[in-house]
């Protein structure tokens, strides 16, 4: 009688670590999908490819919190060149927590794009990146709650704001280079580097 009750005791204490396992991995699921309040999808439609989230985190300036960036690509990957160099469709969205002149978010990219790019590479893009900037400054000011869309493909870089298009530009050299304002060398925030690597 009594190996019984212990039978059925562990029985229960395994069934409860299970639930609680469960539970637990939930937990760090729905964490890992949430930013600073900003619920970030899964997945993301780029042209005819579904992609899924290769990690999120926040980008920081001076102590202050900027936006939740998410990376979305084919599949999951940690090494930041192989992200880079890969031809396939991507995505960075980037969730604002604050309001953002167009001069401050420009000032941001542009220091990103010749942080993480050389001279001569800053140089290939020249036309690409004016347009760019234009497309920033069109947009005037980013405010809280506001998202802006950098889609990558092998035609080239489209970007919208609040799901309006604010252009594309044509060039797979773009891509590379603007996300390396993210994932190069010297990207504008190495902690969120990390994360959006899921490091």
């Amino acid at each position: 009688m009594k190996s019984r009750f212990s039978k059925l005791g562990v029985k229960q204490a395994l069934a409860q670590s299970s639930i609680f396992a469960i539970l637990l991995t939930l937990t760090f699921s729905a964490q890992a999908l949430e930013v600073k309040g900003v619920k970030i999808d899964e997945n993301a439609q780029v042209g005819s490819s579904t992609l899924v989230l290769n990690g999120a985190g926040l980008r920081t300036k001076m102590m202050f919190k900027v936006y939740a960036g998410a990376l979305y690509l084919p599949q999951k990957q940690s090494d930041a060149n192989a992200v880079i160099n890969d031809h396939g469709n991507k995505r960075i969205s980037m969730h604002f927590l604050r309001d953002v002149s167009s001069e401050q978010l420009l000032d941001g990219m542009n220091e990103g794009f010749a942080d993480n790019n050389t001279q001569s590479e800053m140089t290939s893009i020249d036309a690409q990146l004016k347009i760019f900037q234009k497309m920033m400054v069109s947009a005037k000011e980013v405010k809280e709650g506001d998202v802006i869309l950098l889609d990558c493909t092998t035609a080239g870089t489209q970007v919208s704001l609040n799901g309006r298009l604010l252009g594309k530009i044509d060039g797979e050299l773009f891509n590379q280079a603007l996300l390396r304002v993210w994932l190069g060398d010297h990207a504008v925030d190495t902690s969120l580097k990390k994360a959006l690597l899921g490091q």
